[in-house]
């Protein structure tokens, strides 16, 4: 550790034991997170149509509140947006965070209050930090200098007096002035609207500089990290930046990218750190870099509930508290912030790993997964099956979606796989065979669908020629910012939107 990183170091350690707390108080860190929210909010006009005065208890609030989704809650926003205060939270409101959650036309704007600014946003910034020197006492951290790869923001339409942005916009404008001492590029730089401009822009500031920590969504970075080896020349990121030690990543799984980027920064001493930080909060951190479960966050004013996937969209959903959720689970995620919202389905699904303290994996989303002949295939079962079939073949993806392809005169159907290769396999059968086998392996009720191909037939892969989804989100108008791919459609409105940028289209689709 050299001097400065060393000089540092001892003012996360306060936060490190409250983290280590996790595991003995869950219950008692829970249920004063809901106590503070509810009297933060009990002047509000939401707080008094649910009389938050007269909560008493976890199951007063369950009872009172029902649950919400964004279309519950978008008048409110929306009247927040237009300035009025104490809506659904007690202030006025004057950041949002724009979020699509994927590449879909319609946008949210989730509320960035103060509260959840500096609770919840930038207090897991800095525990990012806090454990990553907790796993690596060696580090150099404050030495050099990060990278923050984040998106744009603009004045909202609604009101001048409001603005809009990606969240990684939202916090790099309201940051405190300090850490841009130790942050690349410029604030004028990075929050430029115009994706390719801006690509360029931080390439030419950067490349000369000494970065040894990188931040940002996995397939934005990448896009990156080429430019700027395209304009040094340089093979791999080690000869430009060659005190590069971690990567906080968030947005999507690393998996599909874990081979690539340890080809682009071939070190035995760089780390890679997921995160959760959504639009609605700050949610996880990988804790042990052994250990790819997220340590879920307990005292950043959010207060967590759960619905088991099998009820999640019913009239009349089980909920229950942090406590009483178990592993192997598959959970829907429903969150009340000091952002504003109360009982939200965030759209996200997790699946607890251990307990106490308690670590989940992000399995996918509530409308991300192939459902279309009982198979129930999520995002993480995806994710891994790609991962593992990389591995076994060589081969490295860049993007992949997936959607089913109903065979209506056999009565049967497959599941068709878009797949952009940075190294294709030999053989394009054998991967689609292999990935077909660690599917059986992940997924049981796929194995049961697959038996003898009586209801599922083998996985189709459709290789797609160089750029297809940079060219497919570059005329949806979402190139860079938080952008993500959907890995797996029950329709086939985006394949075949896909298919007919790269020039193919199903049968389906003719």
């Amino acid at each position: 550790m050299d001097f400065l990183t060393g000089l540092v170091s001892p003012f996360f350690r306060h936060r490190q034991r409250k983290i280590a707390a996790y595991a003995q108080n869950t219950d008692g860190i829970q249920g004063g997170q809901l106590r503070t929210l509810l009297q933060e909010a009990r002047h509000t006009e939401w707080g008094l149509k649910y009389d938050y005065k007269s909560i008493r208890s976890y199951a007063d609030f369950c009872r009172r509140v029902p649950l919400q989704t964004y279309d519950d809650l978008k008048p409110y926003i929306s009247r927040m947006i237009n300035g009025e205060k104490d809506v659904l939270w007690h202030s006025v409101v004057r950041w949002y965070a724009k979020s699509s959650g994927t590449t879909n036309d319609k946008s949210k704007f989730i509320p960035v209050t103060r509260e959840i600014l500096w609770g919840c946003h930038y207090k897991g910034a800095v525990d990012c930090v806090a454990l990553y020197l907790q796993n690596n006492p060696g580090s150099r951290f404050f030495s050099k200098k990060g990278l923050i790869l984040g998106g744009s923001h603009s004045p909202s339409p609604l009101n001048a007096q409001a603005h809009q942005g990606d969240l990684s916009a939202v916090l790099l404008q309201n940051l405190n002035p300090l850490v841009n001492l130790v942050r690349v590029p410029r604030k004028k730089i990075i929050l430029m609207g115009e994706w390719e401009q801006k690509i360029k822009a931080i390439a030419d500031s950067t490349w000369n500089k000494d970065i040894n920590s990188l931040s940002g969504v996995p397939s934005w970075m990448l896009v990156l990290l080429k430019a700027v080896l395209e304009k040094t020349g340089k093979t791999c990121l080690t000869e430009v930046w060659p005190n590069m030690e971690v990567f906080f990543h968030g947005g999507i799984s690393f998996e599909p990218y874990r081979d690539l980027y340890k080809a682009l920064i071939p070190s035995a001493g760089m780390h890679y750190v997921e995160t959760y930080n959504a639009s609605e909060g700050f949610f996880g951190i990988q804790s042990d870099l052994s250990d790819p479960g997220l340590l879920l966050m307990q005292d950043y004013g959010t207060f967590y509930e759960f619905i088991e996937m099998e009820e999640a969209g019913s009239d009349n959903p089980k909920v229950i508290p942090l406590e009483e959720v178990q592993t192997g689970i598959q959970y829907a995620m429903v969150i009340s912030t000091p952002g504003g919202l109360w009982r939200y389905q965030i759209g996200d699904t997790v699946r607890f790993t251990s307990l106490f303290p308690h670590k989940f994996v992000i399995s996918g989303r509530t409308k991300h997964y192939i459902n279309a002949f009982g198979e129930e295939l999520m995002v993480d079962n995806a994710d891994n099956a790609v991962s593992l079939a990389n591995r076994q073949t060589g081969a490295i993806v860049k993007e992949y979606t997936a959607a089913p392809f109903f065979m209506l005169d056999k009565a049967k159907g497959r599941h068709q796989w878009f797949i952009e290769f940075v190294t294709p396999p030999p053989s394009i059968e054998e991967y689609a065979r292999l990935l077909d086998e660690n599917l059986k392996q992940l997924n049981s009720d796929y194995e049961a669908k697959r038996y003898k191909d009586i209801s599922l037939q083998p996985p189709e892969i459709i290789v797609s020629r160089e750029g297809v989804f940079y060219e497919w989100l570059k005329q949806k108008g979402k190139l860079g910012g938080q952008h993500k791919i959907p890995r797996l459609q029950n329709s086939r409105k985006m394949i075949d939107e896909l298919l007919a940028v790269n020039g193919l289209l199903s049968s389906q689709s003719r």
